[in-house]
């Protein structure tokens, strides 16, 4: 185990109504100026290397830090670590979710003061997209090889996100992805919904959704946001 990563071992919260917790959570971090948004997505779909893409931009602009959970290893923290971003492990114990007191718990373990902090949730297209974790922004992101059928199969995870990250597009070709399908499926779920098109392995239009992030969270255009 490498020593410099932090591991949190959560707990589920049973006291208290979840939405009305995660409500709580985000009055907490807009006091704090700091921008929370819960990255979601099926396994291996590239939510790491999203992220060590977006940090080619982000780290220049902004103060971040990366929470990821897992139900257990410490693979993906020593990974951002390894490349200069802040991280912690968190370690839900088994379950397929974080609530909004397990998200509490991690940030009480970030020391600094953040423009934006990333909670890297469990791989599952299910049982994150059921729980609020307090976060401003939820994004998610669907890669290529995982077909263009994941919105009409999973349709909750499209409906409370605001931005879908569409990633490994240098293989679009080989999967046949139909971008029109996916576009149609996710826009009659939620028609506000942001779409980005982008290949974390390549970097190609990684610097868009980049540019987009940074000006929303320092133009502070999520405090007002209502969940």
């Amino acid at each position: 185990m490498n020593e410099e990563i932090k591991i949190i071992e959560l707990k589920a919260s049973i006291l208290e109504d979840n939405d009305e917790d995660a409500n709580r959570l985000r009055e907490e971090l807009k006091n704090k100026k700091t921008c929370l948004i819960n990255l979601m997505s099926s396994p291996g779909s590239g939510k790491t290397s999203t992220l060590l893409a977006l940090n080619e931009y982000f780290k220049d602009e902004l103060k971040w830090a990366v929470m990821e959970a897992d139900i257990d290893s410490d693979t993906d923290a020593k990974t951002m670590i390894d490349n200069g971003i802040e991280s912690i492990q968190l370690h839900t114990g088994g379950m397929c979710h974080l609530d909004a007191d397990m998200t509490r718990q991690g940030l009480k373990e970030l020391k600094g003061v953040y423009d934006l902090v990333v909670l890297e949730n469990i791989g599952n297209l299910v049982c994150p997209a059921e729980y609020d974790t307090g976060a401003n922004i939820n994004m998610t992101i669907l890669s290529v090889p995982e077909g263009d059928d994941k919105p009409a199969k999973y349709p909750l995870m499209y409906e409370v996100s605001d931005i879908l990250v569409i990633n490994k597009i240098d293989v679009m070709k080989v999967f046949g992805f139909d971008m029109d399908k996916v576009e149609k499926d996710v826009k009659s779920l939620n028609k506000d919904i942001k779409i980005f098109y982008v290949s974390a392995k390549t970097g190609e239009d990684i610097k868009e959704l980049a540019e987009y992030l940074i000006d929303r969270i320092k133009g502070k255009q999520w405090l007002n946001l209502k969940r």
